[in-house]
């Protein structure tokens, strides 16, 4: 090989190893810049334990004959459990009498009685929501003998139970929709009732989030009794939580005095009070759902049932007041501020006394004012002289 020829060899080699020292250095950068999310996700790690539970309780028709007559079903399917958010939890933390193959005799003898024997085993995780039942209207009528009241798995299947709160403790849009379809699995009149009304129609036919839903009213798990004297008083500020919210009403042209313009009349005044010194008490003094309807609540321009409608109001102040002939609505200003526009009488008439009475007043308390100076000042007169 010539002089030449080895030293164009070399300078190849050199430009080669240059090349490959930055192709190398290129990659480190790339890999170093590169975001943590761009990793790939990670699935979650399979439970060893849950596999070999799943050899089996994946097999179709997998059941057992209570008692009772009634068939257990033991299949689980495996894509739903994966999915939902009790995937990676083994099966023996809920099912903690389970310790070999094969299992322990079944000694529910029914369908309900195999419910009541597990459902005990959510408050290992969940003790805050489990806590919270025990003061439930549900856990009042189980302890009072009613063993079909609600308990933790009738709402949340163990098996299936998608996460219903973002990381924030939010409900999930998604969830919202879900609740009414749980609650109907008991209250299946009251979910009728509720799809066709002004709040459900917009959650359940439109998907539309603003709307409350069963829990925003009721609560989720410490759920009191609506039939007291309490839920009654304390019925207002819970409409108002929804209904005083401008980020909401101000989509919908709904005012936001509702609260206040109902508080500064007589029915709400004496609600009011009775909220304030006697909240166990019951008052005969219309709250909101007296007017508007509980579940069934339509919009105030329904034709057939809303209350701008003269004759449907009549009717409503006629549960009360027999008596009420045609022009009595009339008298009530509905939720409106007084103004030119609506209920301009009682505005022009506010106005006058808010010119006149100050108007009177700030000349005699001038005057009094004065006299009194004056008062003062000859009394010092006086006694200069003697």
């Amino acid at each position: 090989m010539t002089r030449d020829g080895l030293h164009a060899g070399l300078h190849r080699i050199r430009l080669l190893l240059i090349l490959a020292g930055l192709a190398l250095l290129a990659g480190v950068t790339i890999f170093l810049a590169a975001p943590a999310s761009a990793a790939p996700a990670q699935a979650p790690a399979r439970s060893p334990q849950n596999e070999a539970c799943l050899a089996c309780h994946t097999r179709p028709d997998f059941n057992r004959t209570l008692p009772s007559g009634e068939v257990l079903s033991l299949t689980i399917d495996r894509d739903h459990f994966r999915d939902s958010v009790h995937d990676g939890i083994d099966c023996t933390d809920c099912h903690t009498d389970i310790s070999r193959f094969p299992h322990p005799r079944l000694a529910a003898r029914s369908l309900r009685d195999f419910s009541l024997q597990m459902y005990t085993a959510c408050q290992t995780c969940h003790v805050d929501q489990y806590s919270a039942t025990l003061d439930s209207v549900h856990q009042d009528a189980l302890a009072a003998g009613n063993t079909q009241a609600a308990i933790c798995t009738d709402c949340h299947d163990p098996h299936t139970q998608a996460r219903l709160v973002d990381q924030g403790g939010s409900l999930l849009p998604e969830a919202r929709l879900q609740i009414p379809e749980t609650c109907a699995r008991c209250h299946s009149t009251i979910y009728e009732q509720y799809r066709d009304s002004v709040h459900g129609s917009a959650l359940i036919g439109e998907g539309n989030a603003d709307v409350p839903t069963c829990t925003d009213c009721h609560g989720v798990h410490s759920i009191s009794d609506p039939t007291t004297a309490a839920f009654r008083l304390d019925s207002p500020q819970l409409c108002a939580a929804c209904h005083t919210d401008a980020s909401i009403m101000d989509k919908y042209g709904i005012s936001t005095q509702v609260l206040s313009t109902y508080v500064a009349d007589f029915h709400g005044t004496t609600v009011t009070l009775f909220e304030q010194t006697s909240p166990d008490q019951p008052t005969n003094k219309p709250v909101c759902f007296d007017c508007h309807g509980i579940h069934d609540i339509r919009r105030v321009d329904d034709p057939v049932y809303g209350l701008e409608m003269k004759q449907n109001l009549l009717l409503r102040c006629q549960q009360c007041h027999p008596g009420a002939t045609a022009n009595f609505p009339g008298a009530w200003m509905s939720h409106y501020i007084p103004s030119p526009q609506h209920s301009p009488i009682v505005y022009y008439v506010n106005l006058f006394y808010k010119i006149f009475i100050p108007g009177v007043l700030g000349p005699m308390a001038l005057f009094v004012l004065s006299d009194s100076v004056r008062r003062i000042v000859e009394r010092r007169k006086g006694a200069s002289r003697k």
